[in-house]
């Protein structure tokens, strides 16, 4: 017998049980995104290369190290599983003009890629929630995204989540600091790890995010950033923090956080736990003001988040979340040829009303089938066998609490099954 096959490795299946939790989850946040006026977008899973590389700069670990690219056998064209959203959703914006109907708030979820060491929280195909409003220049924007990722955690009551922020400024200031920070490096180059060495000259800014704990002394001594921010930035930063404030929203200002990507600029942030071990950042994002432009479009202010779906789940169940796996309302036990063929018109009936039910297939006893309708969760059984399909009736049997078994006619059905379920409803305390 040939072996098995299995997933890619760090590619899971969401099986039944968790994708009920999966939907249950993203019913939430549709509702949360709702409520903030944005609207869906969706792009493809599969991008030209170039728009990574151009947006989220060439010597980053993602663009180096991480991204699935192949090159397409029938057309040489150079491709790439996304890694992450908002370079494909600007593309998207700019591509179809959306812009010219005044600014977006747009959200997307869904897989995305990346080559990396799989591990708890950490997956090579990993689901993001990307939320991103364009053509806001102005800091209410930012700190809305912020209100926002709070109002969150409270609907799913989450704990222990907490807020850092920075400014990277501009462009130009950031290219003073980065003069500053280089010239600094330089001069204790013998300590500095091989990450270290290899962004000195490229990326130096991320050398302020190492993890290595021989690093730290190095990077606290570093040129701040925040000492090189104009009046303008800090203003920014300042009506960002003012917004916070006055909701209530504790935070820290982290002056090591730079985010992993090339694209931002002024406002940056994170939601961290200490819940999920070292993979501690559950949320987040900032302003992108100048990747519009640098993707072809005309030039725009922008600025998003994007969370794990993974992570959020983990914190969540953490948290004590659950979700009750999906029930039918009714389902249908039936023997004999005349009851099959009753059973079918009464389970589209009901399902025509609205109801969820659940058809026997595969044959068996009414014994045998009565057990696998229990098990299903079902709160009503509805029972024909060749009694009631000559009848044209319907034996409905509840299936949790009291009540005995009643003839319905066909017709009559969808209303008995309503009148059964809005009793069970009193009972446990319902409507």
């Amino acid at each position: 017998m040939s072996q098995s096959l299995q997933a890619v490795r760090g590619m899971n299946d969401i099986l039944p049980d968790e994708g009920d939790i999966w939907e249950h989850f993203e019913d939430i946040v549709r509702d949360w995104l709702r409520s903030y006026g944005y609207r869906p977008i969706r792009m493809p899973i599969v991008e030209p290369t170039s728009l990574f590389s151009r947006a989220i700069g060439e010597v980053t670990d993602i663009v180096e190290k991480e991204m699935y690219s192949f090159v397409d056998a029938l057309n040489g064209e150079h491709l790439t599983l996304r890694p992450e959203g908002t370079a494909s959703c600007v593309r998207a914006v700019i591509q179809h003009k959306l812009l010219a109907a005044g600014p977006q708030r747009l959200y997307y979820q869904g897989p995305m890629f990346r080559h990396e060491r799989p591990q708890k929280g950490r997956y090579r195909q990993f689901h993001q929630i990307g939320v991103e409003a364009l053509g806001f220049a102005g800091p209410d924007v930012d700190a809305e995204h912020i209100l926002m990722c709070a109002r969150l955690w409270d609907d799913l009551g989450l704990e222990d989540v907490r807020l850092e922020l920075n400014t990277l400024g501009s462009a130009d200031e950031r290219a003073k600091h980065r003069a500053a920070l280089i010239a600094y490096l330089e001069q204790h180059a013998d300590r500095l790890d091989e990450d270290g060495r290899r962004r000195l000259y490229t990326n130096p800014l991320r050398v302020l995010d190492t993890k290595n704990p021989d690093l730290q002394e190095i990077v606290e001594a570093a040129p701040r950033l925040l000492d090189f921010v104009g009046d303008e930035s800090l203003a920014h930063f300042e009506g960002v923090q003012a917004i916070v404030k006055d909701a209530g929203i504790p935070f820290r200002i982290n002056h090591r956080l730079v985010r992993g990507l090339d694209y931002y600029n002024r406002t940056v942030f994170e939601w961290v736990t200490t819940r999920l071990g070292a993979q501690g950042t559950v949320c987040a994002g900032g302003r992108y003001d100048g990747l519009v432009e640098q993707l072809g479009g005309k030039s725009a202010p922008a600025a998003g988040f994007a969370m794990g779906i993974e992570r959020l789940l983990a914190l969540w169940q953490d948290s004590g979340g659950v979700a009750a796996p999906a029930t039918p309302d009714v389902y249908v036990v039936h023997v004999g040829e005349q009851a099959q063929r009753l059973a079918f018109r009464a389970a589209e009936s009901l399902r025509a009303h609205g109801f969820a039910v659940v058809t026997h297939c595969g044959g068996g006893s009414f014994k045998s089938q009565m057990k696998k309708a229990d098990s299903s969760g079902a709160l009503l059984a509805a029972v024909i066998g060749e009694d009631e399909a000559a009848a044209g009736e319907v034996g409905l049997k509840p299936l949790r609490g009291p009540g005995a078994q009643q003839r319905i006619n066909l017709d009559g059905l969808p209303d008995a099954v309503a009148e059964c379920l809005f009793t069970e409803d009193e009972d446990d305390g319902g409507v």
